[in-house]
């Protein structure tokens, strides 16, 4: 029978993870090899260069800008708070002073004779990293980050948005099947990661978002209501830095999906323990997907339980992962042997798919699937 290999969403009880944790610039790593982290613990920092603020002091003073190196009040280096003097000068045969203030606080960084402008740098913004992950770090990366090792059931999502949270896992559905409805959140829900059944609607996303819940997982989401979660369209990006409130992780696609019973047994079976999620994905070329890390902390055992995903065949239970199918679930019907020319005028070997949701069947390349374990 004709098959091809194709790589699925990684699901597995128990996996050694690594995740590197950089800074954006160098600065300062605060933990050791070795050390014991929570998702949490600040392992490095650092100082981005705070914004530059422009004033026009000639302008201000009705000065030659040649003189405006003369007229500082405050020498060079000098750090002054919104609204201080920092230059001066006199005007009409010396009967009427004029004044230059900060507009923020800041330092007076630089001033120049030529145009008559200084430049203001406003105080650097602290930049601090976590761990992410509760776990040991395995290696210091001098000035720039470490590197966090930890053993856990690992869950990797089709689809999310939202940065990295973490939270104690709270199953509030029944089943797999049923939709996660906003009644079924509340008070006790603030700062967990809440685990529904095939599908989330706007108006309840809206509610776990006031509830302050950390993060929630679901098999479906609508993509209309995703425009309106996003205020406007995703297009071709890398999800990840929206400031949502919250963390909003698809383990099946768009629409109301069954959640997969792997996917759901696994999260039942880590309910009331701390879990690391992450909405961060690539779309387009596939290379980064949302995830669910729940470490199982020092007692760990260093078994990696990962297992081949088999080949594709008749009957296969896969997930389109690109447009114009992208997030539907459907089950192989054909695996034609031969090249096919697609839209774009390449050639590659495609599939028969029968989709779920309208029994219509489609052509797919084969690299435009994964396989959904059973």
């Amino acid at each position: 029978m004709a098959h091809s290999y194709t790589p699925g969403l990684r699901i597995t009880e128990r996996a050694m993870l690594r995740r590197e944790r950089r800074l954006p610039l160098k600065g300062q790593v605060v933990v050791q090899a070795d050390d014991r982290v929570r998702a949490d613990t600040v392992v490095a920092r650092t100082e981005l260069p705070g914004n530059v603020q422009t004033v026009n002091v000639a302008a201000k003073l009705a000065i030659d800008p040649a003189k405006v190196p003369s007229a500082l009040v405050r020498p060079i280096g000098s750090s002054v708070r919104a609204g201080e003097e920092i230059a001066s000068g006199r005007t009409l045969f010396g009967l009427m002073k004029q004044r230059a203030t900060a507009p923020a606080d800041g330092t007076i960084e630089s001033v120049s004779g030529i145009t008559g402008q200084l430049i203001l740098r406003e105080p650097p913004l602290p930049v601090e990293v976590t761990a992410y992950i509760e776990g040991r770090v395995l290696e210091v990366l001098p000035g720039e980050g470490v590197v966090v090792e930890t053993e856990g059931t690992f869950i990797q999502g089709i689809f999310g948005v939202g940065g990295e949270t973490h939270g104690s896992i709270a199953i509030v559905t029944e089943s797999p099947r049923e939709e996660l409805r906003g009644e079924r959140l509340s008070e006790a829900h603030r700062g967990r990661v809440v685990v529904g059944g095939s599908y989330v609607s706007y108006e309840s996303l809206m509610r776990a978002r006031a509830l302050g819940v950390a993060a929630v997982v679901v098999g479906g989401f609508d993509d209309q209501d995703l425009r309106q979660l996003l205020g406007k369209d995703l297009g071709v990006a890398i999800t990840g830095s929206e400031e949502l409130g919250f963390t909003l992780l698809l383990t099946e696609g768009f629409g109301k999906i069954q959640m997969a019973d792997r996917t759901w047994r696994l999260l039942q079976s880590r309910e009331g323990q701390a879990a690391s999620v992450s909405g961060a994905t690539q779309i387009r070329a596939g290379v980064m997907r949302p995830e669910i890390i729940v470490p199982f902390g020092e007692a760990a055992t260093g078994r990696d339980s990962i297992a081949a995903h088999p080949g594709l065949e008749i009957g296969s239970l896969l997930r389109v992962i690109r447009q114009p199918y992208f997030g539907r679930i459907g089950t192989v019907v054909e695996l034609p042997p031969e090249l096919q020319e697609l839209e774009s005028g390449s050639k590659a070997r495609v599939m028969i798919v029968e989709l779920m949701d309208d029994r219509s069947r489609v052509v797919v390349p084969r690299a435009n699937v994964e396989l959904i374990e059973p």
